[in-house]
């Protein structure tokens, strides 16, 4: 008798795994996020995708016809949401705490592949994805900033026209430029820095 131990041990290298359904969709989602993060944009392929979920070539673009719309599921099914926002009673520790939130989810694997996409893919292309980066990481950012902000300004910490766009995109675009031109993965102290140095003094009454 053939047992399940061995017919995978008999399974030639690299052969397909029988999955279908949304077990294969999951794996074939989770191997472009993995492609995203080792070769970025401009290296992703769909067979290279394939072969990261262990399926055939064909089956990847039964369900996604492009590489762009393959990338929009998988950046949909895969990008963490942050949490609530923080309420310490101190605008001070709420930004730096939130900023830890959207250092996270920048160094997922969701993110990395988010960032991927965001530098490396053409205007044409990036369009594509503009709608899920605003909905997906922008908002929640501005909505949980303005939350903290609200809370300073009751509390007499922060002055009262500070809740402007301006304001809000400060932290995330020093985030991403560092990241992109410096390599800088953001430490504890890095956060810490930009909050005492840049948010508090631009947010104080």
């Amino acid at each position: 008798m053939v047992t399940s131990r061995s017919t995978a041990a008999a399974r030639p290298e690299g052969a397909a795994l029988r999955r279908r359904g949304p077990v294969l969709e999951r794996a074939i989602l989770e191997a472009a996020l993995d492609q995203l993060g080792s070769v970025g944009w401009s290296g992703l392929t769909m067979e290279g995708v394939a072969v990261g979920a262990q399926t055939g070539k064909a089956a990847v673009y039964r369900r996604w016809p492009s590489k762009e719309d393959l990338v929009a599921d998988a950046l949909q099914a895969g990008l963490p949401t942050l949490g609530e926002a923080p309420d310490t009673g101190r605008v001070r520790q709420d930004l730096y705490e939130l900023c830890l939130q959207v250092r996270n989810v920048m160094y997922s694997k969701p993110g990395f592949a988010l960032r991927a996409v965001v530098h490396e893919c053409d205007a044409e292309s990036a369009e594509r994805f503009h709608g899920l980066i605003e909905t997906g990481v922008i908002q929640p950012w501005k909505h949980r900033f303005r939350d903290v902000l609200r809370r300073g300004i009751a509390r007499g910490e922060v002055r009262h026209d500070a809740i402007d766009d301006l304001v809000l995109d400060v932290i995330p675009a020093m985030m991403m430029y560092r990241s992109k031109v410096y390599g800088s993965e953001w430490p504890d102290s890095e956060v810490a820095e930009a909050i005492d140095r840049i948010m508090v003094p631009l947010l104080r009454a």
